[in-house]
């Protein structure tokens, strides 16, 4: 038996304008999925239950890439998580790397050995493959890295390089470069409060509504310039630990995202509970629901502010480690 983990992940920064070849920042949070196999004597199991590829395509798409096609026999797979389900919290890119550090433990990878480029390369493979062709590797890379993950269409000065990613979309071949935020001990003095809404983001149809809105007003490209100068900066902030200034780019990109109509009601409602105690507030991923995410110092003044309105919370550090396996 195999049992490993992969971290969920907010976007910290450049949400919708990473679509048009903007940076984007993530960080993996301490919730996490947990990943557990091992050899089946009684056909492919899932959660104690005949494995049904069309309700776990993720899975099935690692299974097909790092096992099946390799000749590896029938296993029974166990799923725990700790994230909030359809809250845009990176939960399929977790499954995707967990699953793959599982595989290759139990093909005999020591755990310490762990080839993290080729486990995010093939993540990010499968969950294309499981999402029609589509998916950016920034959930895939934080999962499986862990810390502040930096994603963008060219090197950027503000972070470590780690790789290059690729990936043909409707015939036209994207690239992204992954990059590494280091952080200082000082961020360690502030946490991040997730608050729910209790409605997932319906991620298409916000981007369908971004690319609508900039096709009817081209001028509104300039948010969507603002928005990546404006993860650059926090970027920059995280990297030396200026708190405030990342709370200011949080609240900022917050604007710039309210001003695009990805935001509802109930994010902005949390945002505003949060902020008289936090650094900054924003949503994070897609938006029209999901969560929103505030950098405090008081996580549970912060907390208890976004339940008032309605929020469900958790409380996370900056940057939790990335995929490993548990069962050494």
């Amino acid at each position: 038996m195999v049992l490993a983990s992969a971290p969920g992940k907010c976007i910290l920064f450049g949400e919708h304008a990473v679509v048009y070849g903007q940076p984007a920042v993530a960080v993996a949070i301490d919730a996490r999925i947990q990943i557990t196999l091992e050899e089946s004597k009684s056909g492919w199991r899932i959660d104690d239950m005949k494995f049904d590829k069309n309700r776990h395509p993720h899975l099935d798409a690692m299974l097909k890439r790092m096992w099946i096609g390799d000749g590896g026999g029938p296993l029974s797979v166990h799923i725990d998580s700790d994230l909030f389900g359809a809250a845009g919290l990176g939960s399929s890119a977790a499954i995707c790397s967990g699953v793959a550090a599982a595989l290759l433990h139990l093909g005999g990878t020591p755990a310490d050995e762990l080839p993290l480029p080729g486990i995010a390369t093939t993540a990010h493979l499968a969950e294309a493959e499981a999402q029609g062709g589509r998916a950016s590797p920034i959930d895939t890379s934080t999962s499986t890295l862990g810390g502040v993950v930096m994603v963008s269409d060219k090197k950027e000065p503000q972070a470590h390089w780690q790789y290059t990613r690729d990936l043909r979309i409707d015939g036209i071949r994207r690239t992204w470069e992954v990059h590494s935020v280091d952080l200082p001990e000082s961020i360690s003095e502030a946490s991040l409060v997730i608050g729910f809404s209790g409605r997932p983001g319906p991620t298409s149809q916000m981007v369908a509504k971004v690319a609508a809105l900039l096709s009817n007003q081209p001028e509104r490209m300039e948010d969507i310039e603002r928005i990546g100068n404006v993860t650059r900066a926090g970027a920059t902030a995280l990297s030396l630990g200026n708190l405030q200034a990342v709370g200011i780019a949080m609240n900022e990109c917050h604007r710039l995202l309210q001003g695009l109509g990805v935001s509802d009601d109930d994010l902005d409602r949390m945002v505003e509970a949060a902020l008289p105690s936090s650094l900054g507030a924003k949503l994070t991923g897609a938006g029209g629901g999901g969560c929103m995410i505030a950098l405090t110092t008081e996580p549970r003044r912060t907390a208890q502010a976004i339940e008032l309105v309605g929020g469900r919370t958790m409380v996370s550090r900056l940057g939790a480690p990335g995929v490993r396996i548990e069962n050494e």
